[in-house]
């Protein structure tokens, strides 16, 4: 369950950073609101999920997905830069999560 919580947290976090982007400095009210929501529902499911993971593989693996994903809506919502150098460096992060995952032993 701890891997689910984890998994919902890092979503989450993609969605409070990309209200953070159309809040435009905290400055219109519903992208903010759900902004802090998300955030705090994140920071929840990740206290779940460090129940019972090593605190460096879930921080780890919860700030990927957030890169990760922070990246993919950069890229299709906000017209950020798609280059091969940007796309080969979320290939790394999405590798060491890979990696942090198959690494972490017996936890659930």
């Amino acid at each position: 369950m701890a891997w689910i919580y984890l998994l919902g947290a890092g979503l989450l976090e993609v969605l409070w950073a990309s209200m953070m982007k159309q809040s435009d400095g905290l400055s219109r009210p519903v992208p903010t609101l759900i902004m802090l929501v998300s955030m705090l529902a994140s920071f929840a499911l990740l206290t779940l999920a460090l129940r019972s993971l090593p605190l460096g593989t879930g921080y780890a693996i919860w700030t990927g997905i957030g890169a990760m994903g922070a990246f993919i809506v950069g890229v299709i919502a906000f017209g950020d830069a798609l280059t091969l150098g940007r796309v080969l460096s979320v290939v790394l992060i999405l590798t060491g999560i890979v990696g942090l995952k198959l690494t972490t032993g017996n936890a659930p």
